[in-house]
């Protein structure tokens, strides 16, 4: 056989096998339409983009929507979020006659159950496009979730999705429409805290909770005790936490409530 035949039929076989790899084995789909990467953490299990910008209200207001909709849980959490999306100035830059092509955030949850537990719901929807877009007949965004938890998981999502621009000093979200439908790849998931070792104060530990949603993570395993030191407040056995490293560095009963409530908030089991 000629050699040069030989080294076609070769490159043709790797190609043969390269494609039929991909088969097998697609990319992710961690592009936009226009072919700008996705800023999403995680990145969702199926989304759609587009190529527009949306200009957010700063006053972005919440319509909630469903049995659910109108728990505390979901209407602390959007408060939370509208924190972190906007500049504490925001609102006194907001010029009178602006107009916004979001306005308005609602979310529909069809469940007002709270129950949390390993395994519930965190699934959810969003939407977001103009007036007249695909998605939308009035324009704005909207989540869609079976639980809070999995309403709270999509709040995360649109947080991620605004973008602050310096140059108009406006909040926008870029590439739309976009299509979300998501939900956990794995049941657990979750990050322990050593706390009997290592002591940290609370306000760490909130900031430990905060960065675990921003990840969309819903365990945590907070080892309070053990042989090196016994920080927590144990009221029927008070001469117990005489065995944390020192005075200051204790537990009170007031504080593992606080912060098992504080997580709860926020999608996490301990």
């Amino acid at each position: 056989m000629p050699p040069k035949l030989l080294t076609h039929l070769i490159l043709a076989l790797v190609a043969v096998s390269g494609a039929a790899a991909a088969r097998r084995h697609p990319a992710p789909a961690n592009f936009t339409a226009s072919g700008n990467p996705v800023y999403i953490w995680p990145l969702p299990k199926n989304f759609t983009s587009g190529t527009q910008t949306l200009a957010v209200d700063p006053d972005l207001a919440l319509d909630p929507q469903g049995a659910g909709g109108g728990a505390a849980a979901v209407a602390e959490a959007f408060e939370r979020y509208r924190h972190l999306i906007f500049s504490p100035w925001a609102h006194a830059a907001r010029p009178a006659s602006a107009g916004y092509d979001v306005a308005r955030l609602t979310v529909v949850v069809a469940s007002a159950d709270e129950t949390l537990e390993l395994g519930v719901d965190e699934s959810y929807t969003i939407y977001i496009a103009a007036a007249g877009g695909a998605n939308s007949i009035v324009g704005g965004a909207t989540i869609e979730a079976n639980t809070i938890y999995g309403a709270i998981r999509g709040l995360e999502t649109f947080s991620q999705l605004c973008v602050f621009n310096y140059d108009t000093k406006n909040v926008e979200v870029r590439y739309a429409p976009w299509y979300i439908q998501d939900e956990p790849r794995f049941a657990f998931r979750g990050l322990m805290l050593d706390t009997s070792r290592h002591y940290l104060p609370v306000d760490v530990i909130k900031q430990v909770i905060d960065s675990m949603s921003f990840s969309k993570l819903n365990v945590l395993h907070w080892h309070i005790i053990d042989e090196q030191s016994f920080p927590l407040e144990i009221p029927s056995y008070p001469n117990l936490w005489k065995g944390s490293y020192s005075k200051s560095e204790r537990y009170t009963v007031e504080d593992a409530r606080y912060i098992v409530s504080y997580a709860k908030k926020r999608g996490m089991l301990q």
